[in-house]
């Protein structure tokens, strides 16, 4: 994610706040009432504890993909939706929960039979007409229509379903995607993703992955879009609209990765040339961010940008990044393309370790600037710390943010940034890249956390001193309050 001016050390953060979800306990426990004992399942919990968003998530069970067909008229901005879920459980299962924000629901078929469901606030409880047993695979049906909602942040940013003057622009991070489809809604599960989004002819559905079809039937086209690669549900998007798609921007970078981008039709004329002129860095900036970081987690890249839906900020959706042309510039896009290593596919266990993502994503800009005879790491990371006793930036460190509402404040970004080039500083260059690449490969696709973090470092430092020095990163830089000494 990425909150930033086009200026490198000037930032607008961005408060994160969602409101809990009612208790749906009470739900689960009143649908046991109803059909009865002579059960041995016990319901899944209604949200995995998050430090920040503990109500987000739903214990019980792990998805594996979601296939989402989706069909929306923007004129009178209906959605119709089915979600076939496929998940294991991880534990006997009576019940489970999903997370669903409005959205009125249709039918609920587990396995191919009729489920019971209640809704309770944002939680969607389900009860299979026979229990589920501990690592049984199986599959859930929602069949749901509506109005999706905007979710408005308590700075006044929006997440969820953006309506736009033609479609419609769906964001997620940290709790929006819910607002458009049922999901288990925390970055400690992810899963493959089909998504099929049906508009009217003559706009454009754009998704994450890669698109497997498009056909047009009665006034109607369908776009089907394929994710393979596990992803968190924060970052699946769906852009409806007039984009051009331009052929000439599908080129592959020299790695062999293609790259999709989708630009708004309606930018005026010298919003759209230097959007373009930025855009035709990607496959740049892919090259460059291979040899830093390691491998490229995914089988395809790009980006969306559209200014319909006033977004305010770009977002890390996987494989397209989606941007307002305002947000259109190489340092936000070196940020949101570093994602796709530091958070789409090494993702937080959860959203308290957010500063892994947004602090190695800021130091890949560092890194651009230097590499790229503008100013070194070195220098930036002075030029922060020379600011004083900036209130903003030590009002916590950045493994501590103090609420969900600080998850993007400038210690996540800044500081996080400057916790990086202190290890670089600790362990030296030759080090420091191979501690970037080997961390992105050992959790490739996976899920992992500061302690996660901090341990791999400090086992791959080189030697017991450089492991002592890091110890005093972590507890002056990390996890210290206030202004650490920089001797």
């Amino acid at each position: 994610m990425n909150y930033r001016a086009t200026a490198p050390l000037t930032k607008g953060p961005r408060a994160r706040r969602i409101a809990p979800a009612a208790l749906a306990a009470l739900t689960l426990t009143a649908l046991t009432a109803c059909t009865g004992g002579g059960v041995d399942g016990t319901p899944g919990a209604a949200g995995v504890r998050d430090p920040f968003f503990p109500k987000l998530g739903n214990g019980g069970y792990d998805v594996t993909h979601y296939g989402l067909t989706l069909g929306y008229d923007p004129e009178n901005r209906h959605l119709t939706g089915t979600a076939d879920i496929t998940a294991r459980a991880t534990k006997k299962l009576s019940a489970f929960n999903l997370d669903l924000k409005g959205l009125e629901v249709k039918e609920v078929t587990v396995e191919g039979k009729e489920a019971r469901f209640n809704r309770a606030g944002d939680e969607l409880t389900v009860r299979p007409r026979d229990d589920l047993d501990r690592g049984e695979t199986f599959r859930a049906t929602v069949r749901y229509s509506g109005t999706p909602q905007t979710v408005t942040d308590a700075d006044g940013a929006k997440e969820g379903w953006l309506k736009g003057e033609e479609g419609a622009l769906a964001v997620g991070e940290p709790a929006g995607s819910m607002a458009w489809f049922p999901s288990n809604n925390h970055p400690s599960d992810k899963a493959a993703y089909d998504i099929k989004i049906t508009v009217p002819k003559g706009l454009k559905a754009i998704s994450n992955g890669e698109l497997t079809h498009e056909t047009t039937t009665n006034g109607r086209t369908t776009f089907a879009w394929h994710n393979a690669e596990p992803m968190a549900t924060y970052l699946a998007t769906v852009a409806i609209g007039k984009y051009d798609t331009k052929k000439s921007m599908t080129a592959k970078s020299d790695s062999g990765i293609p790259v999709f981008t989708a630009i708004d039709r309606t930018l005026p004329d010298g919003k759209y040339k230097k959007t373009e002129k930025v855009l035709s860095k990607i496959p740049e900036i892919m090259d460059w961010a291979e040899l830093n970081f390691g491998t490229y987690p995914f089988s395809s890249t790009g980006a969306i940008v559209d200014d319909r839906v006033n977004l305010g900020y770009a977002l890390e959706t996987q494989t397209k990044p989606v941007f307002p042309s305002s947000e259109v510039n190489t340092s936000t896009l070196v940020h949101e393309l570093a994602h796709q290593w530091f958070g789409n596919s090494v993702t937080p266990k959860t959203w308290q370790d957010m500063w892994l993502n947004e602090g190695l994503a800021s130091y890949a800009e560092w890194l651009w600037e230097e590499d790229n005879g503008e100013d070194s790491a070195q220098d930036i990371f002075d030029a922060l710390y020379e600011q004083g006793d900036d209130e903003d930036l030590w009002a916590f460190p950045p493994a501590r943010q103090p609420d969900a509402a600080s998850i993007s404040d400038d210690p996540v970004y800044d500081r996080g940034a400057m916790v990086i080039h202190k290890i670089r500083e600790t362990v030296g260059d030759d080090t420091f890249y191979d501690i970037i690449q080997g961390w992105t490969k050992t959790y490739r696709h996976a899920n992992a956390n500061t302690k996660d973090f901090t341990t791999y470092v400090e086992k791959h430092a080189g030697d017991d001193e450089a492991r002592e020095e890091l110890k005093k990163v972590w507890a002056d830089w990390l996890y210290g309050d206030g202004k650490p000494d920089n001797p």
